[in-house]
């Protein structure tokens, strides 16, 4: 069985990925009871303020278990248990702990099934595996995305951050399909079709989670993405030494090494802009990114999940210049969570 596992932890020199072994089937979360402001880590001011230490792992039986040791600062949802203030009501703190744990279990069952078919389908076909598990993963960005223009239609929110994050998450997995693409991960046209129906049913249903529960929505995500990250660090150190003969594409070159990388910057929330610039010498480069990639995901899927706790890294560039001068509007957070929130906030206002 797949393993799917993310950890959050706080900032850290060392290289992301640690291997350990487990044999007993758990999810697991800790953090902090207090809110952490998402903000880059380019602002000395901001640098270690109110840092503390989130993990989420999710674990299956007899696989190895990938740690992702990753670092934001973030209204971060902990998973097992909501984030609430000491004084709320006792009932309606248990009964949202249930729902957040059962919104939780859907999204790992669905997860593990679809990799178990994944796995029966691909067990000897790597770069078609990759083209179809890039194809999908791109799917939820623009599903959001469709719903907030619904939102914004109809006067419940009013944000840009979410949209220009999202917009670019879609461009990073975007070319990251394309480079599969050319490593020739769509030569069948079972490949292709696969994707392409696994990708419309995941779009509606995404559409329709994000509708109800953003929370439910970008969780799943986010185990997608820690699946896509496991797959491609496992990918690397079986096959390492080969990759680091074979030449890298060219669309992966040109999208790690271009000269416009706003977008680049845009979707990795946990850090300052201009902070990384990959070196693409060889396809192993290639892959030791498109893997970053997948944990940078993670960590934007992760501080998602806590009500308008999202910012831009270029937004929050701007933010810092606005406190230095007059007249500056910081954004508000976002309105509403989900159709019933808005639906109640429009009849009550």
């Amino acid at each position: 069985m797949a393993t799917a596992t993310v950890a959050i932890s706080s900032i850290s020199s060392r290289p992301l990925v640690a291997l350990h072994r487990s044999r007993a089937a758990a999810i697991s979360y800790s953090s902090s009871r207090q809110f952490l402001r998402h903000r880059s880590i380019s602002s000395p001011r901001l640098l270690f303020r109110n840092v503390r230490r989130v993990q989420a792992t999710i674990l299956q039986d007899d696989e190895e278990k990938v740690v992702v040791e990753e670092s934001f600062k973030a209204e971060t949802f902990p998973g097992k248990g909501p984030l609430l203030e000491e004084e709320s009501d006792t009932s309606s703190s248990a009964l949202e702990a249930s729902v957040i744990k059962l919104e939780q279990g859907v999204n790992v069952f669905l997860t593990d099934s679809v990799i178990k078919i994944l796995d029966t389908l691909y067990r000897d076909r790597t770069y078609p595996r990759f083209f179809v598990l890039e194809t999908i993963a791109r799917v939820p960005y623009f599903a959001f995305m469709s719903v907030l223009h619904m939102y914004e239609t109809f006067g419940w929110w009013r944000r840009a951050d979410y949209l220009k994050v999202h917009f670019a998450e879609s461009w990073n997995e975007m070319h990251h399909l394309l480079i599969m693409e050319e490593l020739g991960g769509n030569s069948w046209w079972f490949d292709r079709f696969l994707g392409q129906i696994v990708a419309t049913f995941y779009y509606f249903m995404t559409v329709f989670l994000y509708i109800v529960s953003p929370r439910m929505a970008y969780h799943f995500s986010e185990c997608v993405e820690s699946h896509a990250f496991e797959t491609y660090d496992k990918f690397l150190k079986t096959n390492g030494e080969e990759l680091k003969k074979s030449p890298a594409p060219d669309i992966a070159v040109k999208y790690y090494t271009g000269s416009d990388m706003y977008l680049f910057d845009e979707f990795q929330t946990s850090r300052a802009p201009n902070t990384r610039r990959p070196v693409i010498e060889n396809l192993y480069d290639v892959f030791v990114n498109i893997r970053d990639d997948e944990a940078e995901h993670c960590k934007t899927m992760r501080a998602c999940q806590t009500l308008g706790s999202l910012r831009s890294p270029h937004s929050v560039l701007e933010d810092e210049e606005c406190d230095e001068e007059s007249g500056c509007v910081i954004p508000e957070e976002a309105h509403c969570e989900g159709i019933v929130d808005c639906v109640k906030k429009s009849i009550t206002n």
